[in-house]
């Protein structure tokens, strides 16, 4: 009888496999935690109040905040009245990054969110579901010298979300709101040095825009960049982990391809498994240092949604390729009430990036959280996705139970057995319950790490170490994925060892009423593993 990898490797090697891929496992943690910087900086920007004086304001000109060509400030709003400036004229501007700094490929991506410092004041009070009308305008260039080429101007609304600690009355003049930051703008990459944001604030009464918003004093944004020594020590991740994963890939299939018998559906979803990690760890980000791809953000969700959406549904066939009688084996179709809820979900959640950062490409300042209509939609994608996120772990928990039970169900024959058969078997069936609990490990690894990075402060010290606590999570869990995924193809590749008549019967002292009751309705359809022979005879019976 031929089986798998891991039911024909000795414990004593089995556990040297093991001990490697925990030594790699370690490895990948350390890197994000010893070696790579937090994986994101916050960069705080205070907007400078410029005048803007023209009759046309829809002529482009940009205004700068600092440096030789800056645009003529106001210190605060009381300077504009004396000087009868009104709000139309006035442009919040801000450049990124800070004075005597530059921006860098190597941070991937810019987000940005707002922060509204909005006074208090009798007669121009904050009214109700208030909402602000922004003109807004980004633009970018390479040098200080150079002129600056536009890359996007929108007309954005956003709701503001504001409350009052203190009585509204004349004593509480001059007090600030407290409001939520507003999502502002995102941009999938950072391929020039230097951006310049100008903000207006039109006024018109007649048409109610930007009326009973309160009085602004400042507009403040925070930029989010994904640090250029933590993109580093990524890209160096995935170019290590990609021909790993291709070699592994290419060797399970070809000892596939040896056997005599066609792949079965359990071997042909491993190798699926295969593909999707492969290309997440592709390191097309490489290109990105070289190329203005701002759809790298979308592009990395479609591959990562892939990924796990073929991991759950993964977990579902395996756990069914072994509870399942024959007429049910070895068909996806007989897998639809499952794998149905990951497809929804997966699709759902899809439709949402696409509305998010799919419009994002044309218009960097689009939130799709912005408005109403918005809002409930993308809610409603992400309940849909979390109902069947919940009906699939509702499936997946009963069979495996189903499995276990089967299994339990099969050692009830095993005293009847011979020794050596016996301790065969026990070790078969101990195996199996063993990559169970490693694949409960993973996932319960990855909820833990993503909850303790979001609890802690980002990094801990011991002594004179400091570990990133974000970066550790960030390697060490996608590079537990690359080595589950690894494992799986290497142990559950075809043996080339063979149990034939002799040595079965010999060296594992096996009579032919034990090998009859063992085989009698396996050995017309082979499986990948003895594992799954035994659970489809226990299925059967």
């Amino acid at each position: 009888m031929a089986g798998a990898i891991i039911e024909n490797m000795s414990t004593r090697k089995l556990c040297i496999v093991g001990g490697i891929l925990l030594v790699f496992q370690v490895i990948a943690f350390l890197v994000g935690g010893l070696i790579a910087p937090s994986p994101t900086t916050a960069v705080p920007y205070m907007s400078v109040k410029c005048i803007d004086v023209r009759k046309n304001h829809h002529k482009t000109k940009w205004l700068m905040p600092w440096g030789p060509n800056h645009c003529k400030k106001l210190k605060d709003f009381d300077e504009a009245v004396s000087r009868q400036i009104e709000a139309n004229d006035i442009v919040f501007a801000v450049h990124i990054p800070l004075p005597s700094k530059e921006m860098s490929p190597w941070f991937q991506f810019m987000l940005f969110i707002m922060q509204l410092d909005i006074a208090f004041k009798m007669d121009n009070d904050l009214k109700e579901n208030a909402e602000i009308t922004l003109d807004v305008s980004l633009a970018y260039r390479d040098n200080m010298f150079d002129d600056w080429e536009e890359i996007a101007h929108a007309i954005e609304i956003r709701k503001l979300k504001c409350t009052f600690g203190s009585p509204k009355t004349v004593e509480s003049e001059g007090r600030h709101y407290d409001c939520d930051f507003l999502p502002f703008m995102e941009i999938g990459s950072v391929a020039h040095k230097y951006y310049l944001i100008n903000i207006r604030l039109p006024v018109n009464d007649r048409k109610g825009i930007n009326v009973g918003i309160g009085e602004i004093k400042d507009i403040r944004l925070v930029g989010i960049h994904q640090n250029g020594g933590f993109t580093k020590v990524w890209f160096a991740m995935k170019t290590f982990l990609t021909p790993s994963i291709l070699i592994i890939m290419v060797w399970y299939w070809r000892r596939i391809t040896l056997m005599t018998r066609a792949p079965v559906l359990l071997e042909k979803v491993i190798f699926a498994l295969g593909i999707s990690m492969t290309f997440i760890n592709i390191p097309v980000e490489w290109f990105s240092i070289g190329f203005d791809w701002t759809w790298m953000l979308l592009f990395g969700d479609i591959r990562q949604g892939i990924f796990y959406a073929m991991l759950l549904s993964f977990w579902i066939i395996f756990c069914g390729e072994h509870m399942m009688d024959q007429n049910e084996r070895n068909r996806l179709s007989g897998y639809w009430k499952q794998v149905g809820p990951i497809a929804v979900g997966s699709f759902c959640l899809f439709i949402f990036d696409m509305c998010e950062r799919g419009v994002q490409l044309k218009n960097p300042f689009y939130s799709i959280w912005t408005t109403e209509v918005g809002t409930e939609l993308a809610m409603a994608f992400i309940i849909v996705a979390g109902i069947c996120l919940c009906l699939y772990f509702l499936f997946l928990c009963f069979m495996v139970f189903q499995v276990f039970r089967n299994i339990s169900g099969k050692q009830s024959s095993l005293p009847a057995m011979s020794k050596a058969r016996r301790l065969h078997y026990e070790g078969l069936i101990f195996r199996f319950k063993f990559l169970m609990l490693i694949t409960l490990a993973c996932a319960a690894m990855t909820v833990i790490f993503f909850i303790v990075s979001q609890v802690t402060e980002g990094h801990w010290k011991w002594g004179d170490i400091t570990i990133q606590v974000n970066s550790a999570f960030f390697t060490g869990i996608y590079g537990m994925w690359n080595l589950y995924v690894f494992a799986l193809m290497f142990l559950y590749a075809p043996s080339h060892k063979n149990y034939g008549e002799d040595q079965s019967n010999g060296d594992l002292g096996v009579n032919s009423g034990e090998e009859l009751q063992l085989t009698t309705t396996i050995t017309h359809v082979d499986g990948p593993t003895e594992v799954y022979k035994l659970a489809r005879k226990e299925a059967q019976e």
